[in-house]
């Protein structure tokens, strides 16, 4: 099976936050486990949509829904490490598009993780993939659009 690779553009991440490895992130092997890096991605996310605006669903049952999510680890986190999220958006198309993650730990400058995030705009109540907002797509002119 081809091995997965993770390479995004430097100047596509708009945002940053940091999250702390917590004692009950750490599997069996002694270090992050996939399942808690999934979880610190969500937030990593929700903070990112948050920051620029974006309810993940508003009142009208409008939002948007995750179709994948891929990762790269290239290094291992422990507990107590802080870890750096950079957020970024890129390959937009009229349905959705990709979010971006750079993980690093700062403190000596690793790389912990890589990952990218597929999403679409989904209308909860109908349960069907709906157009990208235009107030979305305003908040990231520099991003490419692969219609």
């Amino acid at each position: 099976m081809a091995r997965l690779k993770l390479d995004f553009p430097e100047d596509q991440y708009y945002f940053s936050t940091q999250l702390t490895v917590r004692v009950t992130d750490i599997n069996g092997a002694n270090h992050l486990g996939n399942d808690s890096m999934i979880s610190m991605i969500s937030e990593a996310r929700a903070r990112f949509l948050f920051d620029f605006g974006v309810q993940e669903t508003d009142s009208e049952g409008l939002g948007i829904i995750v179709t994948d999510l891929a990762t790269t680890y290239r290094a291992e986190a422990h507990a107590r490490d802080q870890l750096l999220f950079e957020i970024g958006v890129m390959d937009f198309n009229q349905y959705g598009g990709d979010i971006t993650f750079r993980i690093t730990r700062p403190k000596d400058g690793t790389l912990v993780a890589m990952a990218k995030s597929g999403f679409v705009f989904f209308n909860y109540k109908t349960s069907q993939v709906t157009p990208m907002a235009p107030e979305f797509l305003a908040k990231f002119p520099k991003v490419n659009r692969l219609d």
